[in-house]
């Protein structure tokens, strides 16, 4: 009796663990077509894309087929633009505030194939964009809205989470010294005020051209209605002031009417590298940069002109992993 009941229980193991292993071959899930854009708090995915005035650049948008078996079948996923998503995106967040909304990129900066095709054993691929964005003004927030549209078969099936099935890429063409500079030291003085500067923790750079960036005078960001109107140009030259600094040309496409001038102090730029001393294909490279200049605020209250000093230093650091041969795609964001 005793072995009769032992061979029952051995013949009862081995087939649950015949039928957990016949279970893991077999799909979990839905194979379902996704992008790889996860948004941020905005709503929208950041597409970092090299500055070139001249020429092409390629973004590579990362579509997958999502499962725990590989794909086995040939699919070809059909994409479009979606820009019912992008007005909806722009009510929520800013209302009926149009002039801070995002903005549909132009076709005249872009052009992407209809489809992809996902081979059999394969599970992502990339969709090319090019990007032609030498005269783009990134004073305006630039969004490329994109969707993952039904099929001409029924050889695949859509993701249901609007987060996969659309992709709000946020275009940021950046140069080598664009970026986000920390503004703890960059003080902002209203006229007759020398003791409470106001300052920022952060300040956001823009490209202008492959030498150039601007930045917001003061404390204004891409937020603020009145933007366009208080740019301030920062040009790297090649100028040496000392060993480490170099000379900045700042100035203001809107000087006639925001009043703007160079400070009592010559603006200058510095940059530095080092290695990283435990990973040792990280590059480090800190670029700071010291503004003078001021500027007259003539939109924020009406009738009255508000006289601004801005005296200190933005810094920034920016990693490159040396392992990826591209240099455009090193940088660490």
């Amino acid at each position: 009796m005793k072995n009769i009941y032992i061979l029952f229980l051995v013949t009862i193991t081995s087939l649950c663990f015949i039928s957990c292993n016949d279970e893991w071959e077999n799909e979990q899930y839905r194979q379902l077509a996704s992008f790889k854009a996860e948004p941020n708090a905005q709503g929208v995915t950041t597409a970092y894309i090299r500055y070139n005035p001249s020429g092409k650049i390629r973004y590579n948008l990362p579509v997958i087929i999502s499962g725990s078996t590989p794909n086995t079948s040939t699919r070809t996923v059909r994409i479009g633009l979606d820009p019912d998503t992008l007005a909806t995106l722009n009510r929520e967040r800013y209302g009926h505030r149009q002039e801070l909304y995002f903005q549909q990129l132009g076709n005249q900066y872009y052009s992407m194939p209809e489809s992809v095709e996902v081979p059999a054993g394969k599970s992502t691929v990339t969709m090319p964009i090019e990007f032609s964005l030498g005269d783009l003004d990134q004073a305006d927030k630039w969004v490329l809205p994109l969707q993952i549209l039904e099929g001409s078969s029924d050889n695949y099936q859509i993701n249901p989470h609007k987060h996969y099935r659309r992709a709000m890429l946020r275009i940021t063409p950046f140069n080598d010294y664009s970026g986000e500079y920390g503004g703890t030291l960059y003080k902002i003085f209203l006229d007759g005020d020398t003791k409470e500067p106001l300052t920022l923790n952060t300040h956001r750079t823009f490209v202008a051209d492959e030498e150039t960036i601007f930045i917001y005078a003061g404390t204004r960001d891409i937020d603020y209605v009145d933007r366009k109107n208080y740019k301030v140009f920062i040009k790297f030259t090649d100028d040496i002031i000392d060993v480490q600094k170099r000379k900045l040309e700042i100035w203001s496409d809107n000087a006639a009417n925001n009043k703007f001038k160079k400070g009592s102090n010559q603006s200058y730029y510095t940059i530095e590298e080092e290695w990283d001393p435990k990973l040792p294909y990280m590059k480090h490279k800190y670029i700071t940069l010291y503004l003078s200049y001021e500027f007259e605020d003539y939109t924020s209250v009406p009738g009255q002109k508000l006289r601004y000093t801005v005296d200190g230093t933005l810094s920034m650091q920016r990693d490159l992993n040396t392992l990826i041969p591209d240099e455009d795609q090193q940088i660490q964001w």
